[in-house]
């Protein structure tokens, strides 16, 4: 037998010389255009489908994942394993286990980050007070739902909500949660989207929902009367400011101020922190604490540690001896998260537009939600109970005749023929003859007819009661108002956060209590700093120092003293000799430049030291011009690190000089000629940057070399150096006073 022939096919030759259509053109795309066909459908499905928790207070991956352990019968009996139950939750949730069992750790009573908590957990779900502290995989854990999700779910069945397809069409889940309290509230909810992010703190469940009656009976009823404030799981302190309260309530928006609870035990001198501000954790606090022991900031604790074990958070803080561990705890609350705040911004999806709502304007929105929650369920009920009731009336007429109905299906010849038979023989519709023909022949006698017909009255002032339940709105919101009390009294307790008020805190300013003891201070050519205890300095006071480098300065002084850096850049740097820990004479000391963070390149040239800023300053240029400055102008109300301009930027600068007083100084010029000049002569200047005046007359080449405190004694004639009139050349030093100057030196 002959093959048959086949037909060649048809060869794409451009193709195959490599040219490809439209290859290598330019499309223009506008920018606008491409952020609204691509960037917008992102934020848009970010903010309507992920970040923003609505109503019923869930976003939508904590619903589905509560939804589907409600449809895997987790609401009653055994925990199940929760790698089970991020399988199942991958039915309406299309993203990854590990983000779905987060989401679970999140929800769940071992994790502790919530007031009331959706998910029963068995096993290690970590705590949210702990950064280190990670939670088991899913296949080691155990969960089910908490019973307060039977309030979330009650009615569900009952056409309350909407319900829509997920993401492949196979299942159906729910819009919202018919939720019989208000949800939203009782459980902090952080979220972050494009452009816009929530943050809603937990309130006491008890107090929510006698405040949620009470509006729903007084619609002007004052919502802080009876939910003064948030409450949060920790149980840490609330510290109490009525203007920030008003406008979380007001508004939506406001930072809640959140103090750490703790005890003294007096036996061991140690701080034990029972709870931490909710917006921290343990290892932020402990680590800022260590920050400031090493910074020499807090000298009062020995050692701190983290003891969170079986019994709850705690951080214990060993004192040294005599140690105040109130004023202690006042001074942390200040320089660490121990005291924290706790950002509110009460942004909510309602009716899928995000509006920031305050407390009082969220409940009513809730009311709202609930009503029709109610309205759905009653009308479901009252459909029902009509179908029922329907069902009975055509079976009440068969009552009336049983042998004839019963005749009418003996005779009927087709099966098809025998509810048309029954409609026409007893007068009923085609659901009450197919009701009445499906009834097995054991009940077909008077007394389970009469039993079944008996509902009849119930139903009746049933579906009456429920009619009028839709035509009234007031008795919607007594049955609202019933359920909220039922669920304050089955789930309600007590507040755990602690309000306190500001007159309680004990906030007012206060002098940091710094040990002031003596020290030595140094400070070298080359930007090196020292400071040494006297004790220290008499054990060993050779000082180890860098090649070529020498002290420039050298005072005795206290702990508690304010240090002026002047830099070769017209800036001075402030610090607190207190923030140098002490040192040996053995030591390099601390680079100045690097521990003050100078720019680039500055040099410290000079160091002042005042407490209380009394004295002046003398700035020599090197052409011949002395300012006198009030040292004054460089203390600071505030606790700036950094002066600019802190002196004339014109000249260069050749020496810096400070005085308690009116004196004498010798003013040296760099042809050797020395001018003693009394600096009561010179006008005290207002400006930092001031020019200063005209002192010495130099000689071409030469220029104005050092300002020094005038000893007597040193010069043999002292009159040799005096002048009436400035500018002033100024004079060589004689044989003697060369002599003298030698010793000195």
């Amino acid at each position: 037998m002959a093959r048959k022939k086949k037909t060649p096919k048809k060869v794409n030759t451009e193709a195959m010389n490599g040219v490809i259509e439209g290859a290598g053109e330019v499309a223009e795309q506008h920018i606008v255009s491409s952020i609204q066909e691509n960037f917008m459908p992102y934020a848009m499905s970010l903010i309507l489908s992920r970040a923003i928790p609505e109503i019923d207070g869930f976003k939508p991956s904590h619903r589905k994942l509560l939804y589907t352990m409600y449809k895997m019968g987790l609401l009653t009996g055994a925990r199940t394993k929760s790698a089970n139950i991020v399988g199942a939750t991958m039915k309406l949730n299309p993203h990854g286990d590990a983000a779905i069992y987060d989401t679970m750790v999140r929800m769940s009573r071992g994790y502790e980050a919530l007031l009331h908590p959706y998910v029963d957990s068995k096993g290690n779900f970590g705590k949210f007070y702990s950064r280190d502290m990670a939670w088991a995989a899913s296949r080691y854990t155990e969960a089910k739902l908490d019973r307060l999700c039977t309030e979330l779910f009650k009615d569900i069945d009952k056409d309350t909500v909407d319900f829509v397809d997920n993401y492949d069409n196979t299942m159906k889940e729910p819009t919202l949660l018919p939720a019989r309290f208000p949800s939203v509230l009782i459980n902090s909810n952080t979220g972050i989207a494009v452009g816009m992010a929530s943050n809603i703190c937990s309130f006491n469940l008890k107090e929510v929902c006698e405040t949620t009656a009470a509006l729903i009976r007084d619609p002007d009823h004052d919502v802080m009367s009876t939910m003064p404030a948030p409450d949060f799981p920790g149980g840490e302190y609330i510290v109490y400011d009525e203007n920030v309260m008003k406008n979380v309530y007001e508004n939506g928006r406001g930072s809640i101020k959140l103090r750490s609870k703790y005890t003294y035990d007096k036996k061991a001198n140690c701080i034990d922190i029972l709870s931490i501000p909710y917006s921290t954790n343990c290892e932020s606090i402990i680590d800022k604490v260590i920050d400031l022991v090493k910074n020499g900031k807090i000298k009062e604790i020995s050692d701190i540690r983290d003891e969170t074990g079986l019994d709850g958070l705690k951080i214990t803080i060993d004192l040294k001896r005599g140690v105040d561990p109130d004023k202690l705890m006042r001074r942390l609350y200040k320089m660490t998260p121990l005291e924290d705040s706790y950002a509110c911004n009460f942004n909510v999806l309602i009716g899928g537009t995000p509006m920031v709502l305050g407390v009082k304007d969220l409940l009513e929105e809730w009311i709202a939600f609930r009503i029709e929650c109610v309205r759905r369920r009653t009308f479901f009920d009252l459909n029902k109970k009509k179908d029922k009731l329907h069902l009975l009336k055509g079976l009440e007429k068969i009552l009336l005749d049983i042998d004839k109905a019963i005749k009418i299906v003996r005779e009927t010849d087709e099966e098809a023929e025998v509810v048309p038979n029954l409609m026409i023989g007893f007068g009923i519709d085609e659901i009450q003859a197919e009701y009445v023909a499906e009834i097995k022949l054991r009940h077909l006698n008077r007394e389970y007819i009469l039993k079944r017909t008996k509902d009849i009255e119930e139903l009746e002032k049933a579906i009456e009661e429920l009619e009028a339940i839709l035509k009234s709105k007031a008795r919607v919101k007594t049955i609202i108002v019933k359920e909220l009390k039922e669920v304050a009294e089955k789930y309600g307790e007590e507040r755990k956060s602690e309000i306190i008020y500001n007159d309680e805190t004990d906030d007012e300013e206060e002098i940091e209590e710094i040990p002031d003891y003596p020290v030595h201070l140094f400070f070298t050519k080359e930007g090196y700093f020292k400071k040494i205890t006297p004790k220290s300095l008499r054990m060993s006071s050779e000082h180890k120092l860098k090649e070529g480098d020498e002290i420039t300065d050298s005072i005795e002084f206290t702990n508690n003293c304010d240090l002026l850096f002047f830099t070769n850049q017209c800036q001075c740097y402030k610090a607190k000799a207190y923030e140098f820990a002490d040192t040996k004479a053995s030591a390099l000391g601390d680079y100045i430049p690097a521990k003050l963070g100078m720019d680039e390149g500055e040099l410290a040239v000079k160091m002042i030291v005042t407490k209380d800023y009394k004295g002046f300053l003398l700035f020599g240029f090197e052409n011949g011009k002395i300012a006198k400055v009030p040292l004054e102008s460089y203390a600071t109300k505030t606790n700036r690190k950094k002066l600019t301009k802190a002196y004339c930027d014109k000249f260069p600068i050749s020496d810096i000089a400070f005085s308690k007083e009116d004196k004498e100084f010798v003013i040296t010029a760099s042809s050797g000629r020395m001018l003693l000049l009394h600096t009561g002569v010179l006008n005290l200047k207002t400006s930092r940057a001031s020019q200063g005046v005209a002192v010495m007359r130099l000689k071409k080449g030469h220029r104005l070399f050092s300002i020094t405190e005038y000893v007597d004694g040193r010069f043999s004639k002292p009159s040799r150096y005096r002048t009436k009139n400035l500018p002033a050349l100024g004079a060589l030093p004689s044989a003697d006073d060369n002599s003298v100057q030698l010793s000195f030196i």
